[in-house]
Protein backbone atom coordinates (compact mmCIF):
# COMPACT_ATOMS: atom_id res chain seq x y z
CA UNK A 1 0.00 0.00 0.00
CA UNK A 2 2.57 2.25 0.96
CA UNK A 3 4.38 1.66 -2.40
CA UNK A 4 0.90 2.42 -4.10
CA UNK A 5 1.18 5.31 -2.68
CA UNK A 6 4.16 6.57 -2.86
CA UNK A 7 4.52 5.75 -7.08
CA UNK A 8 0.99 7.48 -7.22
CA UNK A 9 3.11 10.53 -5.91
CA UNK A 10 5.83 10.63 -7.74
CA UNK A 11 3.89 10.78 -11.21
CA UNK A 12 1.71 13.24 -10.27
CA UNK A 13 4.24 15.24 -8.89
CA UNK A 14 6.14 14.78 -11.75
CA UNK A 15 3.37 16.20 -13.83
CA UNK A 16 2.49 18.90 -11.31
CA UNK A 17 6.43 20.00 -12.02
CA UNK A 18 5.92 20.34 -15.53
CA UNK A 19 3.02 21.97 -15.18
CA UNK A 20 4.14 25.48 -15.29
CA UNK A 21 4.94 24.64 -19.05
CA UNK A 22 1.79 23.65 -20.39
CA UNK A 23 -0.14 25.53 -17.83
CA UNK A 24 -0.42 28.30 -15.59
CA UNK A 25 -1.47 26.50 -12.55
CA UNK A 26 1.31 24.49 -10.19
CA UNK A 27 -1.07 21.78 -7.87
CA UNK A 28 1.07 20.68 -4.52
CA UNK A 29 -0.08 18.44 -2.12
CA UNK A 30 -0.34 19.30 1.63
CA UNK A 31 -0.66 16.13 4.07
CA UNK A 32 -1.48 16.28 7.65
CA UNK A 33 -2.79 14.27 10.70
CA UNK A 34 -6.67 14.04 11.84
CA UNK A 35 -10.00 14.41 10.25
CA UNK A 36 -11.38 17.05 7.88
CA UNK A 37 -12.76 19.32 10.66
CA UNK A 38 -12.83 22.64 10.89
CA UNK A 39 -13.92 23.05 14.58
CA UNK A 40 -12.46 19.83 16.66
CA UNK A 41 -8.95 19.57 14.17
CA UNK A 42 -6.77 23.26 14.65
CA UNK A 43 -4.54 21.76 11.87
CA UNK A 44 -7.04 21.00 9.39
CA UNK A 45 -8.44 24.58 10.33
CA UNK A 46 -5.29 25.85 9.56
CA UNK A 47 -4.59 24.08 6.56
CA UNK A 48 -7.86 25.08 4.72
CA UNK A 49 -7.34 28.92 5.41
CA UNK A 50 -3.28 28.64 4.19
CA UNK A 51 -4.55 26.57 0.83
CA UNK A 52 -6.99 30.15 0.62
CA UNK A 53 -4.35 32.37 1.65
CA UNK A 54 -2.26 30.93 -0.57
CA UNK A 55 -4.64 30.66 -3.67
CA UNK A 56 -5.68 34.68 -3.00
CA UNK A 57 -2.39 35.78 -2.81
CA UNK A 58 -0.95 34.25 -5.96
CA UNK A 59 -3.97 34.38 -8.42
CA UNK A 60 -4.26 30.87 -9.48
CA UNK A 61 -0.80 30.21 -10.15
CA UNK A 62 -0.01 27.14 -7.47
CA UNK A 63 -3.66 25.39 -6.15
CA UNK A 64 -3.09 23.21 -2.71
CA UNK A 65 -4.89 20.27 -2.75
CA UNK A 66 -5.90 19.02 1.05
CA UNK A 67 -4.98 15.60 2.13
CA UNK A 68 -5.51 15.26 5.83
CA UNK A 69 -5.71 11.47 8.11
CA UNK A 70 -2.27 10.80 6.89
CA UNK A 71 -3.83 9.83 3.59
CA UNK A 72 -0.26 10.13 2.45
CA UNK A 73 1.35 8.05 4.69
CA UNK A 74 2.69 7.81 8.31
CA UNK A 75 4.73 10.57 10.15
CA UNK A 76 7.85 9.11 8.76
CA UNK A 77 6.84 8.09 5.40
CA UNK A 78 5.48 11.56 4.84
CA UNK A 79 8.68 13.29 6.05
CA UNK A 80 10.97 10.83 3.54
CA UNK A 81 8.80 12.10 0.96
CA UNK A 82 9.80 15.73 0.92
CA UNK A 83 13.06 15.61 2.39
CA UNK A 84 16.01 15.42 0.03
CA UNK A 85 17.59 12.00 1.87
CA UNK A 86 14.14 10.92 0.89
CA UNK A 87 12.06 11.07 -2.42
CA UNK A 88 12.32 14.78 -2.18
CA UNK A 89 9.11 15.08 -3.52
CA UNK A 90 7.40 18.82 -4.20
CA UNK A 91 5.22 18.56 -1.27
CA UNK A 92 3.83 20.59 1.87
CA UNK A 93 3.63 18.80 5.29
CA UNK A 94 2.11 19.38 8.92
CA UNK A 95 4.68 16.95 10.83
CA UNK A 96 3.96 16.38 14.36
CA UNK A 97 6.68 15.99 16.98
CA UNK A 98 6.93 12.55 15.67
CA UNK A 99 7.80 13.11 11.81
CA UNK A 100 10.50 15.76 12.91
CA UNK A 101 12.46 15.20 16.00
CA UNK A 102 14.42 12.15 14.55
CA UNK A 103 15.85 14.66 11.73
CA UNK A 104 16.26 17.53 14.42
CA UNK A 105 16.55 15.84 17.86
CA UNK A 106 17.05 19.25 19.25
CA UNK A 107 13.38 20.60 18.55
CA UNK A 108 12.59 18.20 21.58
CA UNK A 109 14.22 21.76 23.58
CA UNK A 110 11.34 23.85 22.90
CA UNK A 111 8.84 20.91 24.47
CA UNK A 112 10.65 21.39 28.05
CA UNK A 113 7.56 21.56 30.69
CA UNK A 114 6.30 24.50 32.06
CA UNK A 115 8.42 27.00 29.49
CA UNK A 116 5.73 29.07 28.80
CA UNK A 117 3.62 31.01 31.35
CA UNK A 118 1.02 32.19 28.49
CA UNK A 119 0.04 31.68 24.92
CA UNK A 120 1.62 34.96 24.17
CA UNK A 121 4.79 33.99 25.37
CA UNK A 122 4.81 30.59 23.30
CA UNK A 123 3.59 33.00 20.41
CA UNK A 124 6.79 35.31 20.58
CA UNK A 125 9.03 32.15 21.28
CA UNK A 126 8.37 30.89 17.98
CA UNK A 127 7.83 34.21 16.06
CA UNK A 128 10.62 35.48 16.69
CA UNK A 129 13.24 33.98 19.05
CA UNK A 130 16.75 32.82 18.05
CA UNK A 131 16.54 29.44 19.47
CA UNK A 132 13.52 29.30 16.40
CA UNK A 133 15.31 31.09 13.68
CA UNK A 134 18.70 28.37 14.56
CA UNK A 135 16.50 26.02 14.08
CA UNK A 136 14.82 26.75 10.86
CA UNK A 137 18.13 26.90 9.60
CA UNK A 138 19.64 23.92 10.83
CA UNK A 139 16.40 21.90 9.53
CA UNK A 140 17.10 23.55 6.32
CA UNK A 141 21.07 22.12 6.13
CA UNK A 142 20.05 18.67 7.24
CA UNK A 143 16.90 18.08 5.14
CA UNK A 144 16.75 20.17 2.41
CA UNK A 145 13.87 21.23 3.76
CA UNK A 146 11.96 24.58 4.65
CA UNK A 147 10.39 24.67 7.71
CA UNK A 148 8.03 27.41 8.08
CA UNK A 149 5.54 28.12 10.85
CA UNK A 150 5.00 26.03 14.48
CA UNK A 151 1.14 25.60 14.11
CA UNK A 152 -1.08 25.79 17.16
CA UNK A 153 -2.53 22.91 17.25
CA UNK A 154 -4.78 22.51 20.66
CA UNK A 155 -3.47 24.45 23.16
CA UNK A 156 -1.84 23.97 26.49
CA UNK A 157 -1.37 20.11 27.29
CA UNK A 158 -3.34 20.01 31.63
CA UNK A 159 -3.06 16.99 33.86
CA UNK A 160 -6.03 14.81 34.41
CA UNK A 161 -6.28 11.99 36.81
CA UNK A 162 -9.73 10.37 38.56
CA UNK A 163 -7.83 10.28 42.34
CA UNK A 164 -7.37 13.55 43.65
CA UNK A 165 -6.64 17.44 42.91
CA UNK A 166 -3.11 18.40 41.69
CA UNK A 167 -2.19 21.44 43.43
CA UNK A 168 2.03 20.04 43.45
CA UNK A 169 4.39 17.93 42.43
CA UNK A 170 3.77 16.11 46.16
CA UNK A 171 0.21 15.18 44.70
CA UNK A 172 1.71 12.75 42.41
CA UNK A 173 3.48 10.33 44.49
CA UNK A 174 2.10 7.10 43.83
CA UNK A 175 -0.23 7.60 40.87
CA UNK A 176 -0.05 6.05 36.92
CA UNK A 177 0.16 8.22 34.36
CA UNK A 178 -0.37 7.39 30.71
CA UNK A 179 2.67 8.55 28.79
CA UNK A 180 3.26 9.30 25.27
CA UNK A 181 6.82 9.60 25.03
CA UNK A 182 10.20 8.70 27.19
CA UNK A 183 10.34 12.47 27.95
CA UNK A 184 6.69 12.36 29.83
CA UNK A 185 7.58 8.58 32.01
CA UNK A 186 10.98 11.15 32.85
CA UNK A 187 8.58 13.89 34.27
CA UNK A 188 6.12 11.20 36.38
CA UNK A 189 9.12 9.81 37.84
CA UNK A 190 10.02 13.24 39.15
CA UNK A 191 7.02 13.83 40.51
CA UNK A 192 7.08 10.62 41.94
CA UNK A 193 4.49 9.11 39.72
CA UNK A 194 4.82 6.55 37.57
CA UNK A 195 4.09 6.97 33.44
CA UNK A 196 3.43 3.92 31.69
CA UNK A 197 3.51 4.19 27.54
CA UNK A 198 -0.52 3.76 26.03
CA UNK A 199 -1.56 4.51 22.42
CA UNK A 200 -4.06 6.96 22.14
CA UNK A 201 -7.26 4.23 20.99
CA UNK A 202 -6.25 2.46 24.43
CA UNK A 203 -6.48 5.21 26.61
CA UNK A 204 -10.27 5.41 27.76
CA UNK A 205 -10.41 2.20 28.72
CA UNK A 206 -6.77 1.95 30.51
CA UNK A 207 -8.65 4.95 32.39
CA UNK A 208 -11.59 3.30 32.85
CA UNK A 209 -10.16 0.09 34.24
CA UNK A 210 -7.89 1.72 36.24
CA UNK A 211 -4.70 0.27 33.83
CA UNK A 212 -3.72 4.45 35.05
CA UNK A 213 -5.12 7.11 37.07
CA UNK A 214 -4.41 10.09 34.81
CA UNK A 215 -3.20 11.19 31.67
CA UNK A 216 -1.90 15.09 30.09
CA UNK A 217 -3.82 16.07 27.01
CA UNK A 218 -4.89 19.89 25.50
CA UNK A 219 -8.82 20.36 26.54
CA UNK A 220 -9.67 20.07 23.15
CA UNK A 221 -8.22 16.32 23.20
CA UNK A 222 -9.90 15.40 26.32
CA UNK A 223 -13.05 16.26 24.83
CA UNK A 224 -12.91 14.26 21.34
CA UNK A 225 -11.50 11.51 23.60
CA UNK A 226 -14.65 12.39 25.99
CA UNK A 227 -11.95 11.64 28.91
CA UNK A 228 -14.36 13.84 30.91
CA UNK A 229 -16.11 10.98 31.66
CA UNK A 230 -13.31 8.67 33.00
CA UNK A 231 -11.44 11.13 35.26
CA UNK A 232 -12.73 13.75 37.64
CA UNK A 233 -9.45 16.11 38.14
CA UNK A 234 -7.85 18.83 36.06
CA UNK A 235 -4.99 21.09 36.49
CA UNK A 236 -3.72 23.60 34.27
CA UNK A 237 0.00 24.08 34.60
CA UNK A 238 0.93 24.86 31.07
CA UNK A 239 2.85 21.78 30.76
CA UNK A 240 3.52 22.03 27.26
CA UNK A 241 2.75 23.97 24.18
CA UNK A 242 0.85 21.69 21.76
CA UNK A 243 2.17 22.64 18.60
CA UNK A 244 2.95 21.02 15.03
CA UNK A 245 5.22 22.49 11.88
CA UNK A 246 4.90 23.51 8.55
CA UNK A 247 7.52 21.80 6.11
CA UNK A 248 7.46 22.43 2.64
CA UNK A 249 10.45 20.20 -0.13
CA UNK A 250 13.24 22.18 -0.76
CA UNK A 251 13.01 22.32 -4.13
CA UNK A 252 9.85 22.92 -4.48
CA UNK A 253 10.22 26.29 -2.40
CA UNK A 254 13.61 27.45 -3.31
CA UNK A 255 12.33 26.48 -7.40
CA UNK A 256 9.71 28.95 -6.91
CA UNK A 257 10.10 32.98 -7.43
CA UNK A 258 11.15 35.27 -4.81
CA UNK A 259 7.94 36.87 -4.76
CA UNK A 260 6.00 33.60 -4.46
CA UNK A 261 7.95 32.71 -1.83
CA UNK A 262 7.34 35.64 0.37
CA UNK A 263 3.91 34.95 -0.55
CA UNK A 264 3.60 31.64 0.70
CA UNK A 265 5.86 32.58 3.90
CA UNK A 266 3.24 35.62 4.95
CA UNK A 267 0.19 33.29 4.57
CA UNK A 268 1.78 30.35 6.58
CA UNK A 269 2.10 32.74 9.66
CA UNK A 270 -1.43 34.56 9.00
CA UNK A 271 -3.11 31.35 9.21
CA UNK A 272 -1.45 30.22 12.18
CA UNK A 273 -2.41 33.78 13.47
CA UNK A 274 -5.97 32.56 12.49
CA UNK A 275 -5.77 28.99 14.42
CA UNK A 276 -4.47 30.61 17.49
CA UNK A 277 -7.39 32.93 17.52
CA UNK A 278 -9.69 30.32 16.91
CA UNK A 279 -7.91 27.44 19.45
CA UNK A 280 -7.24 30.01 21.96
CA UNK A 281 -11.10 31.10 21.79
CA UNK A 282 -12.26 27.72 22.40
CA UNK A 283 -9.94 26.98 25.33
CA UNK A 284 -12.14 28.88 27.71
CA UNK A 285 -15.72 27.47 26.65
CA UNK A 286 -13.85 24.10 26.53
CA UNK A 287 -13.32 24.20 30.03
CA UNK A 288 -16.38 25.38 30.69
CA UNK A 289 -17.69 22.74 29.24
CA UNK A 290 -15.56 19.99 31.14
CA UNK A 291 -16.09 21.32 34.60
CA UNK A 292 -19.97 21.60 33.42
CA UNK A 293 -19.54 17.41 32.70
CA UNK A 294 -18.18 17.21 36.21
CA UNK A 295 -14.49 17.88 36.04
CA UNK A 296 -13.09 19.43 38.60
CA UNK A 297 -10.68 22.43 37.00
CA UNK A 298 -7.41 23.81 39.34
CA UNK A 299 -5.37 26.73 37.80
CA UNK A 300 -2.31 26.52 39.84
CA UNK A 301 -1.05 30.35 40.89
CA UNK A 302 2.27 31.34 40.24
CA UNK A 303 4.39 30.07 43.49
CA UNK A 304 2.72 26.41 42.60
CA UNK A 305 3.62 26.52 38.82
CA UNK A 306 7.49 27.12 39.99
CA UNK A 307 7.21 24.22 42.06
CA UNK A 308 6.32 21.93 39.25
CA UNK A 309 9.20 24.02 37.16
CA UNK A 310 11.57 23.54 39.75
CA UNK A 311 11.07 19.45 40.30
CA UNK A 312 10.52 19.07 36.82
CA UNK A 313 12.39 20.58 34.64
CA UNK A 314 16.05 19.02 35.72
CA UNK A 315 14.69 15.40 35.34
CA UNK A 316 13.49 16.50 31.45
CA UNK A 317 17.08 18.32 30.78
CA UNK A 318 19.21 15.68 31.85
CA UNK A 319 16.94 13.14 29.96
CA UNK A 320 17.29 15.70 26.80
CA UNK A 321 21.27 16.22 27.24
CA UNK A 322 21.61 12.38 25.90
CA UNK A 323 20.61 13.47 22.58
CA UNK A 324 20.64 17.37 22.66
CA UNK A 325 23.65 19.29 22.76
CA UNK A 326 23.39 21.60 26.17
CA UNK A 327 23.86 25.00 24.06
CA UNK A 328 20.13 24.31 22.15
CA UNK A 329 18.86 23.70 25.62
CA UNK A 330 20.06 27.00 27.11
CA UNK A 331 18.93 29.04 23.92
CA UNK A 332 15.82 27.96 24.42
CA UNK A 333 15.37 28.05 27.99
CA UNK A 334 16.68 31.78 27.45
CA UNK A 335 14.58 32.68 24.81
CA UNK A 336 11.44 31.30 26.68
CA UNK A 337 12.29 33.44 29.64
CA UNK A 338 12.82 36.13 27.81
CA UNK A 339 9.46 35.60 26.24
CA UNK A 340 7.57 35.08 29.44
CA UNK A 341 9.22 38.56 30.93
CA UNK A 342 8.11 40.55 27.83
CA UNK A 343 4.40 39.29 27.44
CA UNK A 344 3.67 40.10 31.39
Amino acid sequence: MRRAVICLLIMVSILALSGPALAETLTVKMSYNGPPDEVNNAVHYYAVNFKKLVEDKLEGKIKIELYPDSQLGTEEERMELLTKSGLNQPIINVASYAGMAPLLPELYAASIPFMFDSYKAAHQFFDSGRYWSKVKEEFKKRTGAVLLEAVEEGGFLAFTNSKREIKSPDDFKGLKFRAMDEGQVILYKAFGASGIPIPWTELYMALKTGVVDGQMNPATYIIIGSLYEVQKYMTLANIQYSDQFLVVNGDLFDGLPEAEQKAIAEAAHQANVMTREMVESQDAEQIKFLEEKGMKVYAPNEDEMNAFRDKGQPAYIEWLKTTVDEEWLNMALEDAKAANEAVK
